[in-house]
């Protein structure tokens, strides 16, 4: 049954889920750029919370949000969050409900319209490339993470091919350590099966997005790092099983 209403799907996400991301892209980015240059870029970020909504409606996509309780949208946190499938992201934009800025590769930045919006709103931007160039970026932008506006990690650094976890990167944790900030694990669930990795195979679904209670990083140091990510890598596992 699920083989036919896949072949029944394929004339829809063609003709028309496809020309309206498009569309919804297009617009979306439009007015957050005119928006960028005359509000706050915590304002902007409305178009793309709008954006990712358009999507998961128009997949469509029913998700389940749970443990937004554990949030205190005047805090700062370094927000980590396994990572499944594209589909992740629209997850995180559309319903995390905190103003954050993404670490994302120099490459995605030549994207057209995403790459200027992601600039504008003052996102990470790091060459992978460079090692230097990478930790001289991500110092510049402790500042912006003040006043309730959070940073997203993958530590993982890629999508997991078979939705297990895999080894985690230090990054994030170095950056909550540095800044002296919490880290908020997010179990996102489901995505993969709404875009598998290294696919563009759409279809709808169910995804889950469990918010975890903040891990407080005060109490670790560079050289007790490895027990941090361990923790944080248990709380993010614990809730995909």
């Amino acid at each position: 049954m699920k083989k036919i209403l896949r072949i029944l799907y394929q004339p829809y996400k063609f003709f028309i889920y496809a020309p309206l991301l498009v569309v919804d892209t297009a617009v979306c980015g439009f007015i957050l750029l005119l928006l960028s240059f005359v509000v706050r870029p915590k304002t902007a970020s409305i178009m793309a919370i709008i954006w990712a909504r358009v999507i998961g409606l128009m997949t469509p996509m029913r998700l389940k949000v749970t443990g937004r309780e554990n949030i205190d949208t005047k805090q700062s946190y370094v927000i980590a969050a396994n990572h499944q499938s594209l589909y992740d992201i629209p997850v995180l934009y559309g319903w995390l409900g905190i103003d954050f800025k993404w670490v994302m590769k120099q490459e995605l930045r030549k994207i057209p319209i995403i790459g200027i919006c992601c600039e504008r709103l003052g996102h990470i931007i790091i060459d992978r490339s460079n090692t230097a160039s990478a930790v001289r970026s991500i110092n510049e932008a402790k500042d912006k993470i003040v006043n309730g506006t959070s940073v997203v990690f993958f530590p993982e650094g890629t999508r997991s091919m078979d939705g297990k976890l895999i080894r985690f990167k230090k990054g994030a944790f170095k950056f909550a350590i540095d800044l002296g900030i919490p880290i908020l694990p997010v179990t996102i669930k489901g995505t993969r099966d709404i875009i598998p990795n290294k696919t563009m195979n759409l279809f709808p679904g169910k995804a889950e997005m469990i918010i975890h209670e903040p891990v407080d990083v005060s109490q670790y140091e560079d050289g007790s790092i490895k027990n941090l990510m361990e923790k944080v890598k248990g709380v993010i596992g614990e809730g995909l099983r």
